[in-house]
């Protein structure tokens, strides 16, 4: 697949904790935040550091509109993307492997 997207991030959004995977043709970096708001912001600026141009996420209930708004906020593109359709892959148990596989999906459009 080509790559289409050079700087890509993927997020796997729970009530507690957000995973965040950024992916370069250098390689990527896997963090995980808080949803507290400080921690939020935190996350918003690791981003911007990357010069990450996408973000998707995959998040079930309503746990992604807080990070939307930020997203929204800075002007940066997102997606947010069917959990159902990311969990149905089999091999990917972790939030991190769903981070990653999220980021690399996105990279290659």
């Amino acid at each position: 697949m080509d790559v289409i997207i050079e700087r890509a991030c993927g997020l796997d959004v729970h009530k507690d904790n957000i995973t965040a995977c950024i992916m370069t043709s250098k390689g990527k970096e896997v963090r995980t935040f808080s949803t507290k708001t400080v921690f939020l912001l935190e996350l918003i600026d690791w981003i911007k550091e990357h010069g990450c141009s996408h973000i998707a996420m995959e998040s079930t209930s309503v746990y992604w509109k807080p990070v939307v708004n930020l997203l929204e906020a800075e002007e940066i593109e997102f997606l947010v993307v069917n959990a159902q359709h990311m969990k149905s892959l089999p091999g990917r148990k972790t939030d991190v492997k769903d981070a990653e596989w999220i980021s690399q999906l996105l990279r290659h459009g």
